[in-house]
């Protein structure tokens, strides 16, 4: 079974009614899980370092070697995009801050500029206060997924998002086309997230071989540490080309939340420089 996409203003959720979700795509029962950590964090116990002054790497996926020869298609994100990752921020959120991380390469996007870029309190302040959370989301650990992404990029006035819903994580391999032509027509980057594999990340491309074997391009923010250069980051595999049929979880239901701009694909080159050997 395919990946399904309807127009809807409203979403049932587990935990709740439903909710406005305003212009975008929203499926019935597509948030992850309530297993997620309920902690609450104190607000004093760790400052972020404002968004504007921090030093994060752009386009991290430049330099990378296509994943096989010859491949008979191929498609990447345009324009460009910068790399948040745990504790970019000085805030230690390891464990339950990779939606968020996410969610803040998407608003990124399509300049690679940090302003206009929510931090985390921002984002759960905003979640809160239109009613998505409940009151005391605020300074939570709570986690994030597609859904809370899609809003959020309404909120802040961020890329346009549009959530896909696929049952099980072997349907993802009837979405490369629907992937190929969201990266081919100048699309961003693409939230992903699900159930049982509940750990959000981003795609960035999909190539797919001369023998019909298919890869996506994962930028992976479970990153913790201070990053000196794209290549650090390559060798040590956050970010890369892994092949569908292993790389998600069969058992598991996942979201996507492909980003688009209101600018033309001709307008967004798609950034890729020749690979190395």
């Amino acid at each position: 079974m395919s990946g399904a996409e309807l127009p809807s203003l409203r979403c049932l959720r587990p935990s709740g009614p439903p909710i406005n979700c305003y212009s975008h795509w929203i499926l019935c029962d597509c948030r992850e899980p309530q297993k997620r950590p309920r902690t609450r964090i104190r607000p004093a116990s760790v400052t972020a370092a404002p968004l504007s002054a921090l030093e994060l790497l752009k386009d991290v996926h430049l330099g990378l070697a296509l994943p096989c020869q010859s491949p008979a298609r191929l498609a990447l994100v345009s324009g460009h995009y910068l790399y948040y990752h745990y504790g970019c921020d000085g805030l230690d959120d390891r464990g339950w801050g990779c939606g968020y991380r996410t969610l803040q390469t998407l608003c990124s996007w399509p300049k690679g500029q940090s302003s206009g870029v929510p931090g985390m309190a921002a984002i759960q302040a905003a979640l809160e206060d239109m009613g998505d959370k409940p009151p005391g989301f605020r300074d939570s650990r709570n986690w994030i997924g597609c859904v809370e992404a899609s809003l959020c990029l309404e909120h802040f006035g961020g890329p346009q998002g549009r959530l896909c819903h696929v049952p099980r994580g072997a349907g993802l391999l009837e979405e490369l086309e629907r992937l190929y032509s969201h990266f081919k027509e100048g699309g961003g980057p693409v939230m992903v997230g699900g159930d049982a594999d509940a750990q959000s990340k981003a795609l960035l491309g999909v190539c797919e071989g001369p023998a019909r074997e298919a890869y996506v391009l994962i930028l992976d923010p479970h990153y913790w540490g201070t990053l000196k250069s794209r290549s650090e980051l390559q060798a040590a595999g956050w970010v890369g080309w892994r092949k569908v049929s292993s790389v998600f979880d069969s058992n598991s239901f996942y979201n996507l939340c492909l980003t688009r701009n209101n600018l033309t694909p001709h307008t967004l080159p798609a950034l890729w420089d020749r690979p190395r050997n």
